[in-house]
């Protein structure tokens, strides 16, 4: 029974530090103020998630309402796309979910953990490296199925999800979510007639 009362707290836990990080950010994290803020104490903190680091990429990890959740669901519901055409498609879907208004709230927690994986790498550096190669181990396969190589699949995995981050990064600056959405069609304009089956 501890156990079960264990488990539903650090799930509670998780949530609430999902929130509050989405809405303060991670610049001046700091686990006082963050178990203040939750009504709990620091020691409580780490004593059910060891670190502050582990801690963020827990509650970060936590969403199931991750574009990369939603996407892996599609696949193994529906199965990996078929050809060069299914692919766009479900890549169009994957954009729009990544810029419905509901996720723009979480995207600048994204890159300000992928800013600080290049500042402090020891610290976030294995989060963000954890996000990336899960996007690619999702899409690399996805990519073989259309005939390409492992080599040229991943290749094409990490060129799909590098550029795709990028396009996400300029409207959180300007605001220009049209234009965003635009630029990524027309990367997929470039990107499609590759990823046909003919080698």
């Amino acid at each position: 029974m501890g156990r079960a009362a264990d488990l539903g707290k650090r799930e509670d836990l998780l949530r609430r530090v999902r929130d509050y990080v989405v809405r303060n950010g991670l610049a001046d994290l700091s686990l006082r103020p963050l178990a203040k803020a939750l009504g709990t104490s620091d020691r409580m903190l780490l004593y059910y998630f060891g670190s502050k680091d582990r801690l963020v990429a827990a509650a970060l990890a936590q969403d199931e309402g991750r574009p990369l959740v939603l996407m892996r669901q599609v696949i193994d519901v529906a199965g990996a796309p078929a050809d060069a055409a299914g692919m766009r498609l479900v890549m169009e879907g994957l954009w729009g979910r990544f810029t419905a208004p509901e996720r723009r709230a979480v995207l600048p927690v994204t890159f300000e953990v992928m800013t600080a994986s290049v500042l402090n790498p020891d610290r976030y550096g294995p989060v963000m490296r954890d996000v990336l190669a899960e996007w690619r181990r999702l899409l690399t396969p996805a990519f073989a199925g259309l005939g390409m190589s492992d080599e040229r699949a991943g290749a094409e995995a990490a060129l799909l999800v590098h550029a795709t981050l990028g396009l996400l990064h300029a409207p959180l600056a300007d605001g220009d979510w049209d234009r965003a959405t635009v630029a990524f069609r027309l990367l997929l304009d470039r990107l499609e007639p590759a990823w046909r089956a003919d080698g």
